[in-house]
């Protein structure tokens, strides 16, 4: 599952790569979500399962002996998304508003006005 998810990182990162090479603003935006989302996926995949007790358990107690997630990758990843998400809706109106002024999303284009 994890070379799965390392080539899914991989192929994230490249295709943020492309899109922040092109001239237009719209896919540029796209391609910085490509680079949030595959490092969101990294971090994900860098807290994996591992074999250890869960945390808070008291003295005596007996614990099931199974695979444990961390939670503060999971917590990282949660509050990324979030504020990903709003940025990208601000970025988002932005290009609107900044395309009904000037007609335009093209970087060749707006060095001519």
């Amino acid at each position: 599952m994890e070379i799965i998810l390392a080539i899914v990182i991989g192929v994230l990162y490249a295709a943020g790569v492309y899109l922040l090479l092109r001239r237009s603003i719209v896919k540029l935006i796209l391609g910085l979500i490509f680079f949030s989302h595959a490092t969101n996926l990294l971090v994900f995949l860098a807290g994996s399962l591992s074999k250890v007790s869960p945390p808070f358990v008291q003295e005596g107690q007996k614990v099931a002996q199974s695979t444990v997630a961390d939670p503060l990758p999971q917590a990282l990843v949660l509050t990324s998304l979030v504020i990903g998400f709003g940025i990208t809706a601000f970025a988002l109106v932005l290009i609107y508003r900044f395309y009904q002024s000037s007609g335009t999303v093209d970087f060749d284009q707006l060095k001519e006005d």
